[in-house]
């Protein structure tokens, strides 16, 4: 048996941080329940959307039969409502992975890590992380092109590892971030746009892709140079890129979708965003200050 299925989400409308882009100091107005200002909890809004899309989740077709998310607060508590629907019918399990997790431009600070397990556990029922994870992003930033190497490696090998699973699941669901979500839909279909910042794939808060492998090129994965830490900086390739894509490819057959929301697309936001700032910060029109890219 081998993975078929992968559905896609980002998290909620969350609460604001800023950052000092010349001192690297982030600070948020609502505290972080992690005490990390970078990783705020959903704002209400972002609750009831979170709540919208788990009822679509428990209806759509084929069933979740895996779990994933990114480590920061907003993705595990987005998912909650849903995790919490499953909880009566048996077992859950979110597993926590930070190569799903946040972006953040290249700087000259180190950038905050997301909360450790112990934390999170304190927060969420029904986690667990690996002891040693597929992979960390560098707390110094990435670039976009190092980004969309990071998400497609962390893809291909958590595929992989879904195919050998011995219980055979075949349809997984990630949450993530705005950026991580356009970079998945890239590495998933191996199309890599000449413009990073062309509007390809679609990312508004709590929106749902859904993504179908390609029945001839399920099998055989190959197998490439694991991530270390020793050497954090160095993304192994995968070589996803001209149409091929992780995993053998995948067909989008949903893209973003929102019409399960009661006011439908908001808050998208694209890599054009990031690039026209030179700090790779992007200005909030809601107070003023220097908020980081995903939204």
């Amino acid at each position: 048996m081998v993975l078929k299925t992968i559905y896609v989400v980002r998290h909620g409308f969350r609460s604001n941080w800023v950052v000092d882009s010349a001192t690297g100091e982030y600070s948020a107005i609502v505290k972080s329940p992690t005490n990390i200002p970078s990783d705020p909890a959903l704002a209400s809004y972002g609750v009831s959307q979170a709540t919208q899309l788990g009822s679509h989740l428990a209806s759509v077709s084929p069933k979740v039969d895996v779990i994933y998310s990114s480590p920061f607060y907003r993705c595990i508590q987005t998912l909650v409502p849903f995790t919490d629907s499953l909880a009566g019918s048996g077992k859950v399990t979110v597993h926590i992975e930070p190569g799903l997790g946040e972006f953040y431009g290249l700087a000259r600070f180190d950038h905050p890590s997301p909360a450790h397990i112990e934390v999170l556990n304190e927060h969420f029922k029904h986690l667990h992380a690996e002891k040693d994870p597929i992979i960390v992003p560098s707390s110094k930033g990435e670039s976009i092109p190092g980004l969309h190497d990071r998400v497609a490696y962390c893809l291909h090998e958590l595929i992989a590892r879904l195919d050998r699973d011995p219980e055979g699941p075949r349809t997984l669901l990630i949450c993530t971030h705005a950026a991580g979500m356009i970079c998945m839909g890239r590495a998933l279909t191996g199309r890599m746009p000449e413009d990073e910042g062309e509007e390809d794939f679609k990312c508004f808060t709590c929106a749902f892709s859904k993504f179908t492998r390609k029945e001839s090129r399920s099998e055989g994965l190959k197998d490439v140079e694991r991530w270390r830490a020793e050497d954090a900086e160095t993304v192994p390739s995968v070589d996803w890129q001209g149409g091929r894509g992780v995993g053998g490819g995948w067909t989008c057959e949903v893209n973003g979708d929102c019409s399960f929301l009661e006011n439908g697309e908001e808050r998208g936001w694209d890599f054009n965003i990031e690039k026209n700032e030179f700090t790779q910060v992007e200005l909030d029109d809601s107070d003023g200050g220097l908020n980081t890219a995903d939204a």
